[in-house]
């Protein structure tokens, strides 16, 4: 049997829970091959590798920490073996910890916080574009970077140091849309809000976006999967004079 995929392939990074499950399913549903990378709970990715089949799609289910480059390499590799490409890339991987106010983080934490939120993404998007560009033999592709509202807002008080990061990110989506607009390749950037899913709790603050709906113009906090939805549109051909570009899903704040 070929081993190289019709289907188009999307890759989506921290796929196992949240933002990135829901993309996954979704991406099956319409039709896409899923790839997932994941760190900590291989049963939660299973299970999600386990709904994509259910659809009627491949899924692929890998062990990687996207803040180690040897790990980015062995990814990539893996999906090259068995799906032969790669049309999508999602860095939905991220990590935040502790509320803290900003003296008092400590130099571990931020180190690992831009590891995973801003270099991991970088990390990716280059064997991303070595599998895209023409320039390599590629056939163009989509690039999709979820950051935060809070690249915006800046989470005093909270979180600084995931804001910061996350801010490295939106500049790093500018200038690499750019790079590689004239390549066939597009790179968007994603900003969820207040959204349910478990990593509040990481933050120490599991019912967070409850107490924070309020202050949400729209007056609810939102769902995995209407993030999930601005993704797929963005990778979807309906976007297909959009890069470098913003979208925030946040209920308007």
């Amino acid at each position: 049997m070929d081993k190289v995929s019709q289907a188009p392939l999307i890759l989506i990074t921290g796929g196992s829970r949240g933002v990135g499950a829901a993309t996954a399913r979704l991406a099956a549903a319409q039709g896409y091959d899923v790839a997932i990378s994941y760190v900590a709970s291989e049963s939660a990715a299973l299970a999600v590798v386990a709904e994509v089949e259910a659809l009627g799609r491949k899924g692929l289910a890998v062990r990687a920490d996207s803040a180690e480059p040897e790990q980015v390499i062995e990814l990539f590799l893996a999906i090259d073996r068995s799906f032969g490409r790669i049309d999508v890339l999602v860095n939905n991987a991220g990590v935040l910890a502790q509320q803290s106010r900003m003296e008092d983080l400590g130099f571990e934490r931020m180190q690992r916080i831009f590891a995973v939120n801003a270099l991991g993404p970088i990390l990716c998007a280059q064997q991303a574009v070595k599998r895209m560009s023409p320039r390599h033999g590629g056939a163009g592709g989509v690039v999709i970077n979820v950051s935060s509202a809070s690249a915006r807002l800046g989470s005093p008080n909270e979180y600084v140091d995931y804001a910061a990061s996350k801010g490295a990110l939106e500049t790093f989506s500018i200038g690499f849309a750019k790079e590689v607009a004239r390549e066939g390749i597009r790179v968007n950037c994603i900003r969820p809000g207040h959204i349910y899913t478990d990593m509040h709790a990481s933050g120490g603050e599991p019912g967070r976006v409850d107490r924070v709906k309020d202050s949400i113009p729209m007056g609810r906090g939102g769902q995995p999967e209407e993030v999930a939805r601005a993704i797929l549109w963005l990778a979807s051909a309906e976007a297909s004079f959009v890069t470098g570009t913003f979208l925030d899903v946040t209920g308007g704040k």
